[in-house]
């Protein structure tokens, strides 16, 4: 019997030479599964582009910076960023984007989430010459809560937004940022479509382990969220 994913990428290849279709993501591997864990963020991309966005690159980056998270994937159509560092950028804010409502079918949001107390000052001067820390976690989770907003304003209905975010620890307590971020997205009307892991293998050292209360968080989270009416 012929294997059916197989036989669909073979069809999707095809179409696409027949076609000249523009670029798209890589279809499946006729034995690929995707995977709610792994250890390469370029797969999870590529996973969340087959899955969720119909093998299409992603419409929109309101935090683009250099570009780099892209390399070797499909770049997004519209490319923001509050201090832009790339060509071809424009100048945004990601709660108040220059698109129309309601324009556009998929947001990647790999947003800063430092915050100035849970790292070292050193590790903390290093990250705002390229980023942006924040205050406390209330600054933090509320930029989140209204970047949120303004995709679903944009969003067409059934859109989705992958959310990139990490949980972090700080003066000893826990911050489940993940959890915080999909409270917050049922509440302004997205649905939970899916969930990635992504691991990391290295892991920096810091002074404040050698008295560890928590497992060091070494990893992150892709959420998808899908628009709703």
């Amino acid at each position: 019997m012929v294997n059916v994913m197989r036989l669909k990428s073979q069809i999707l290849v095809f179409c696409m030479n027949l076609f000249d279709i523009e670029e798209i993501a890589k279809p499946f591997a006729w034995d690929e599964l995707a995977l709610s864990l792994t250890y390469n963020e370029k797969d999870i991309i590529r996973w969340i582009m087959l899955l969720h966005n119909g093998g299409k690159p992603f419409d929109v980056d309101p935090t683009y910076s250099t570009g780099r998270f892209w390399d070797g994937i499909p770049g997004p159509r519209h490319k923001f960023d509050i201090k832009p560092q790339a060509e071809g950028v424009i100048e945004a804010d990601a709660r108040h984007l220059p698109l129309p409502d309601a324009s556009v079918k998929s947001v990647m949001f790999d947003p800063p989430f430092v915050i100035k107390d849970c790292v070292n000052r050193e590790m903390t001067g290093i990250i705002e010459k390229r980023f942006f820390a924040y205050k406390s976690h209330t600054e933090l989770w509320s930029f989140y809560e209204d970047a949120l907003k303004e995709f679903k304003r944009i969003l067409e209905c059934g859109g989705i937004v992958a959310f990139k975010c990490q949980d972090t620890v700080g003066g000893g307590k826990q911050y489940m940022s993940h959890f915080e971020v999909m409270k917050q997205a049922e509440r302004i009307g997205f649905y939970c479509k899916d969930l990635f892991v992504l691991g990391r293998a290295n892991v920096l050292w810091s002074p404040n382990m050698a008295n560890q209360q928590h497992a060091r968080k070494n990893h992150c989270y892709f959420i998808v969220l899908k628009a709703m009416k």
